[in-house]
């Protein structure tokens, strides 16, 4: 941003448009800057259009992950000026999906100050990420200045653009957009790209009309076995799914998991073969025992057509559900389609089928590449997540289902190929061999999943609190403290790999849920309990904060729609949660909060982040609690937890000296807490 600045400062060229420069802080901090700034600043109804800058890696190519919303000149803007473009609505449907845990500015900007806007990101070795090895030295030049580029590119088109005065103007409709390998960008709107996908599903539906609905006493045989291949294409399918995951179940309950995270290639060699073996498996017995009487060319060609019909069936259903990424299987229909025509009467010469295949490999080579290149970027951005996607998710199993899909897709279409060979025995016996080695390798624990390598690290994630918790009853007594060092791994292998290293970190202290609490009675700094149940509480002195949270109750009311106020004031350290819980018989019908209806949390608990910054006045707010009928108990319980993030709050003895301990292939974050619950 600051050589784009500079280089834009000292350029002759006259611009249409100022840029504003946003340098913003607190985004990890649930995007505060970006709202300040899109919600407050005397600029922000000036502005017409945004770049967001992220990261989820330290370097590669910037992917542009998601643009709008429904402002097609803006990726126009990017095709026409992007000099290393990596672009793809794939990138953008997935991620708006919230498959991947995670949030930008680009949010903020757009539902808050309703402005288009690309949203970019670093996506290569996100293992790093967030870690003590994400420093600067790590990012190469090379995608500092392939970033830069593109970025001062698309700025000055955009700068000097007639449409952005006027860019409301331009609303309308979402875009297809995609590039081929980095060289160029195809962007077109949704409604061609609709129109395109259903063009190349009339091509397919002519193409296999004509055969199905030939004169009865030749097209009996075909549509009977067309209907039976696409019969043993989804069982092959299915039973090769159901074998991964079996395994990585298998692999998951030994406490093996995760053994791919610093070798990615066991993941290929364990579940990859394990899929092609299957498949080619149930198509070989299909060959033996139902189609023994056919042609090898006969099935070769029936067989194609079952894949080409697959695809179609999904092109169908990704349009009609309106998703841009249909693309794909576009491609993945009309390429195949494509070449079967061009190369249909060296198929059915028996003395030219080195030239039949030559011509097959190089007609299906675009949507093998293009998929491959796509699968690439995937696993890119996808394998370092889940080594922080909780302990609740098995990793084994999300990672060998995408591969087995992968597999189907790359693989569908070279079926024919098992029906044209004349066995297909040695190709499975090696396949069985890789994935059984490569299995009994992974539960022997012979690979581990994390690294301290400096050239490229692995880490483990692991956060540790110092916290000391209160709980009052409903007469404001305490009923129960205690204090310790609650530990939360960020990975599906718990503590069983630190456990050697620390043996006080065991089993035997794993945190007890206090079920009458809300979220389990725990200082959670972010709602993602549903991802992690598995934790670790290692009693430890209590701790005194200089600077303590106060919270109490200011006042109660009865409303005259028979609801029960109650106001609240809190005051503490920069960073702290409120959680709350209503007992049998009462709801929480209105707060002061966000726009004013309470919203749950996964498990029915209400969680809410409260932060400002170093000078602020107490935080005041209120709830609202319908009760339908009177309980004993009270009616709601809440709580209060504060987070001491930074300065001398942050430390203690005990948690420096447990920290120390942790292995230099883990990365622990601590700080020091403090929890208090209320019943009212």
């Amino acid at each position: 941003m600051l050589e784009v600045l500079r280089v834009m400062s000292a350029s002759p060229e006259p611009m249409q448009h100022a840029v504003v420069f946003l340098f913003n802080g607190a985004e990890e901090n649930v995007l505060q800057a970006s709202h300040g700034f899109i919600t407050q600043h005397p600029w922000a109804s000036l502005i017409r259009a945004f770049i967001n800058l992220e990261a989820a890696g330290v370097g590669g190519k910037e992917l542009v992950f998601q643009t709008g919303p429904e402002n097609p000149w803006l990726v126009q803007a990017y095709v026409s000026a992007a000099k290393h473009p990596f672009a793809s609505v794939v990138a953008q449907e997935v991620f708006q999906s919230g498959i991947i845990p995670s949030d930008t500015d680009f949010r903020i900007y757009r539902d808050f100050g309703n402005i288009p806007g690309i949203d970019l990101a670093f996506i290569e070795n996100g293992y790093i990420y967030h870690t003590k090895y994400d420093t600067a030295d790590r990012i190469l030049i090379d995608s500092i200045q392939r970033a830069g580029d593109n970025i001062l590119a698309v700025l000055k088109y955009l700068a000097t653009s007639d449409i952005l005065a006027s860019s409301s103007e331009y609303r309308h409709g979402s875009m297809v957009f995609f590039d081929v390998l980095g060289l160029l960008v195809i962007a077109y709107p949704s409604r061609v790209g609709s129109i395109i996908n259903y063009m190349v599903v009339m091509a397919v539906v002519l193409y296999l009309g004509k055969k199905l609905l030939r004169p009865k006493h030749r097209n009996a045989n075909y549509m009977r076995d067309f209907l039976c291949g696409l019969g043993i294409t989804f069982i092959s399918w299915f039973t090769s799914l159901v074998t991964v995951l079996i395994i990585a179940l298998f692999i998951s309950l030994i406490g093996q998991s995760l053994s791919w995270y610093n070798y990615f290639y066991i993941a290929v060699c364990l579940y990859g073969t394990a899929t092609v073996a299957k498949i080619i498996f149930i198509h070989t017995l299909a060959k033996r025992f139902y189609y023994m009487n056919a042609s090898d060319l006969y099935l070769g060609e029936l067989f194609f057509d079952t894949s080409l019909f697959v695809h179609c069936g999904f092109l169908v259903a990704l349009t009609y559900q309106g998703f841009c990424s249909a693309f794909m299987s576009a491609i993945w229909v009309a390429f195949p389609l494509l070449t079967k025509l061009c190369v249909y009467k060296d198929f059915k010469k028996h003395g030219a089928q080195g030239r039949f295949i030559a011509l097959y490999f190089l007609g299906m080579f675009i949507p093998y590449l293009y998929g491959l290149y796509l699968i690439w970027a995937v696993f890119e951005m996808f394998t370092p997540i889940l080594g922080r996607s909780g302990s609740e998710i098995p990793p084994d199993v999300v990672l060998a289902s995408i591969l087995a899909v992968c597999v189907m897709i790359l693989s569908s279409y070279f079926i024919t190929f098992i029906y044209l060979v004349n066995s297909t025995k040695k190709t499975i016996l090696t396949l069985i061999l890789v994935c059984a080695v490569t299995f009994l390798l992974v539960c022997s624990g012979a690979f581990f999943p994390y690294s301290s390598n400096p050239e490229s690290p692995k880490p483990k994630r692991v956060f540790l609190q110092h916290v000391s918790r209160t709980f009052h009853n409903l007469e404001g007594s305490v009923v129960k403290r205690d204090s310790g060092i609650w530990i939360n791994g960020f990975d599906y292998t718990g503590m069983s790999h630190v456990t050697p290293h620390i043996p006080e970190i065991n089993d035997t202290i794993r945190a007890h849920c206090e079920e009458n609490a809300p979220l389990c009675g725990f200082p959670w700094y972010l709602p993602v309990h549903f991802l992690i149940r598995k934790n670790w509480y290692l009693p430890a002195p209590e701790i005194s904060p200089r600077n303590p949270a106060h919270f109490r109750l200011v006042s109660k009311e009865k409303m005259p729609w028979d609801s029960i106020k109650l106001t609240f004031e809190a005051t503490g350290p920069s960073h702290m949660s409120f959680y709350v819980r209503t007992h049998k018989g009462s709801t929480l019908s209105q707060w002061s909060l966000g726009n004013g209806i309470p919203v749950t949390s996964r498990g029915g608990d209400y969680f809410v982040f409260y932060s400002h910054g170093l000078q602020a006045s107490a935080w005041q707010f209120w709830i609202e609690v319908q009760v339908s009928e009177e309980q004993p108990e009270g009616m709601v319980t809440v709580a209060i937890a504060a987070h001491y993030l930074s300065g001398e709050n942050k430390r203690s003895s005990q948690l420096d000296a447990l920290k120390k301990k942790f292995p230099d292939w883990s990365f622990p974050s601590a700080w020091v807490s403090t929890y208090s619950l209320f019943v009212f």
